[in-house]
């Protein structure tokens, strides 16, 4: 790749299914604390081309190359998003990194089933974690305070957006960083593995649950870092 030119300074944080931004917030402090400008984009969750008109509109307020971050379902959205002129790097954070012309669904086919992680689809078409094993399948390193709150805050998502594929894959031209924790129950350890790879990611892994992004904020913001810092000189 080439280098910017000058140090990234932005970085945008996109949150996943069932959940708001308010779980970026450790993430935040410690980026904010070392001087960085961080965005956090609320996604409505109502479709695929929602959500990244969401994350544009944010990107659209940056003054220059930012980091472009996404945990879960927010890494499908970043995946499309991050075609925006002013990202200059993708972070996966347990995240989904599907290539052009797939669809999110499309990522679990041939990989475990994850047994705690249950979702309770309701008449309309969306979709909430369930309540018992909310803590089990999402947050299981979160204390039980921190993986309640998370539950009865969670956000529904419309369940169509895991068959909406994605119409272009930015991490086919811009480089990317993977971290994912080693006891997430959302997604087969396999398939976490099969999708950064996949895309070039420089790959992490720290031990955690799929809510990393809230349990594990100094691991997430350390690759944050390295991706700012990488991008910025064309280290990758």
């Amino acid at each position: 790749m080439s280098t910017t030119d000058t140090p990234i300074t932005n970085v945008v944080l996109v949150h996943g299914a069932f959940a708001d931004g308010s779980g970026w917030r450790g993430v935040h402090e410690r980026l904010t604390d070392r001087g960085y400008r961080v965005t956090v984009v609320q996604n409505p969750l109502t479709s695929l081309q929602d959500d990244v008109a969401a994350t544009n509109r944010v990107l659209d307020l940056q003054d220059g190359p930012t980091i472009l971050v996404g945990h879960s379902w927010g890494g499908t959205v970043i995946t499309e998003a991050g075609a925006h002129d002013r990202v200059a790097g993708l972070v996966y954070v347990a995240a989904l990194v599907p290539d052009a012309g797939q669809t999110s669904g499309q990522q679990y086919e041939g990989f475990a089933p994850t047994p705690d992680f249950v979702i309770d689809v309701r008449e309309d078409g969306f979709g909430f974690l369930d309540h018992d094993t909310f803590k089990a399948g999402f947050a299981a390193d979160l204390s039980d305070a921190e993986a309640a709150f998370m539950r009865d805050t969670q956000v529904p998502v419309n369940m169509s957006v895991f068959a909406e594929p994605v119409l272009r894959a930015a991490w086919r031209d811009k480089p990317s960083w993977a971290v994912f924790g080693t006891e997430d129950k959302a997604f087969d350890q396999a398939m976490l593995t099969h999708m950064a790879e996949r895309a070039g990611a420089a790959v992490t892994t720290v031990p955690g649950s799929h809510a990393i992004y809230a349990s594990q904020p100094d691991a997430v913001t350390d690759v944050i870092l390295t991706a700012a810092k990488e991008a910025a000189s064309g280290g990758r």
